[in-house]
């Protein structure tokens, strides 16, 4: 079971969302963290929260121990992290009180303790550290936060500065020559503790200022970033209630999903959704998450693709109340239909659609039960497409994010949607 850890950055120390709150005092061999760490619910899934810079913000970034309170949430039973921050803004695009759901960090810190491996007296220890933010959890706050209609930035690099002052405008124009699209001075050593922990850790920022990159905006100033927060504190404290719910079905989903090493080739992680379809529980809680995601979208029509989008599709055409539609191998529909053929890594395939099947303009929503190199979907919605069907999205309850399925469905212009996301084919 998913337990979350919340870490409430500047003017979110003291987040008063948690049903049946308890406080618990856990010490660490690296010293106290930062508070107490506060219990609860929400939703019904366990939450913990933490205050970075103390419950009364007394603090300092420097001197936070951060290797004290990701170990705390560790010993705490914490699955997943989701933290909280104010930023500065360095790019105009990023305007105050957006939201910027980070992918990337350069850490600009020279005074702090960043890593739990002080020695390699037990093995060598590097943690990769090339996506550090976890793809899963950035897609739910992603997915969330459209559903919100919040005004949110889907990726950002942020560069973590020593402070607690701010920068000088040279400082600031070379942030942004680094690449860097805002700056804060707290996620650099609490991610990568985070990763050495093994914890999955995402970030949701707040821009509260422009640091002082600009002439014609007015420089950061404590009580501006102040201001801003408590004007956009409730949409921030809004995103984490909706996530919440869909990190812990997201994760109980993939509970009901069988991994077979080695099938059907050696090297292979086979995905076996046959587990999630055959309990009752799991399969409902799967269409539950999907009808969530696609109620109140004017969709005319599902497709699904042969053999287990059948299964899914079909399901949840039922759910939403509209028809569905078969996108079956070649040979196998009996009126006339269209084709379009794909490649494999050896060779070539085919798949049919009923010429009839879809009118002009009409909304499709594709579904199958995996994406990986999106040769058969891309095929799927292309037919879709030569229809004159209008393809919503591309809908699949596993993504293996590893083979970028997904970039060759976007490249090409259509939406993509998963449940679950796993590493590796």
């Amino acid at each position: 079971m998913a337990k979350i850890g919340i870490i409430g950055g500047s003017g979110l120390d003291n987040l008063q969302i948690l049903q049946e709150p308890r406080e618990m005092q856990i010490n660490t061999p690296y010293g106290k963290p930062s508070s107490s760490l506060l219990s609860g619910k929400i939703s019904g899934t366990d939450v913990l929260i933490l205050s970075r810079h103390g419950k009364s913000h007394s603090i300092t970034p420097t001197k936070v121990n951060n290797k004290a309170n990701i170990f705390a949430l560790k010993e705490a039973g914490c699955t997943h992290i989701i933290a909280t921050t104010a930023c500065g803004s360095l790019k105009k695009e990023i305007e105050r009180g957006d939201i910027v759901i980070l992918d990337q960090f350069i850490d600009f810190t020279r005074h702090r303790d960043i890593t739990f491996y002080e020695d390699f007296s037990h093995g060598i220890k590097h943690t990769a550290m090339a996506e550090p933010f976890d793809k899963n959890l950035r897609n739910i706050l992603i997915e969330t936060s459209k559903k919100l209609k919040l005004r949110t930035h889907e990726k950002g690099t942020v560069i973590t500065i020593e402070g607690p002052r701010f920068s000088t405008k040279a400082e600031s124009r070379m942030f942004r020559n680094f690449g860097a699209d805002v700056i804060n001075m707290s996620i650099a050593p609490e991610i990568t503790l985070a990763n050495e922990a093994g914890i999955p850790y995402a970030a949701i920022a707040l821009s509260t200022d422009y640091d002082c990159l600009f002439d014609d905006i007015p420089h950061v100033t404590w009580e501006e970033i102040l201001k801003v927060f408590e004007e956009n504190v409730e949409k921030v404290k809004t995103l984490i209630l909706e996530s919440i719910p869909q990190i812990s079905n997201k994760e109980s989903i993939k509970s009901y999903i069988r991994t077979i090493p080695d099938w059907p080739k050696k090297g292979i992680m086979f995905r076996d959704i046959t587990t999630l379809l055959k309990d009752k529980h799991g399969f409902n809680l799967m269409l539950d998450q999907l009808t969530a995601q696609y109620a109140g979208k004017n969709i005319d029509v599902v497709a699904g693709i042969e053999s287990r989008g059948f299964i899914i599709g079909s399901a949840l055409a039922n759910r939403l109340g509209i028809g569905f539609i078969p996108i079956r191998k070649a040979g196998k529909l009996p009126a006339e239909k269209v084709s379009m053929e794909y490649s494999l890594e050896y060779g070539k395939d085919k798949i049919e659609i009923h010429k009839d099947a879809i009118t002009k303009a009409q909304k499709v929503l594709l579904v199958d039960d995996l994406i990986a190199t999106a040769g058969t979907s891309l095929a799927a919605a292309n037919l879709i497409k030569s229809l004159g069907g209008d393809v919503v999205e591309c809908s699949f309850v596993i993504e293996l994010t590893s083979l970028k399925g997904r970039q060759k469905l976007e490249s090409q212009g259509f939406s993509v949607f998963s449940l679950v996301q796993f590493e590796g084919e």
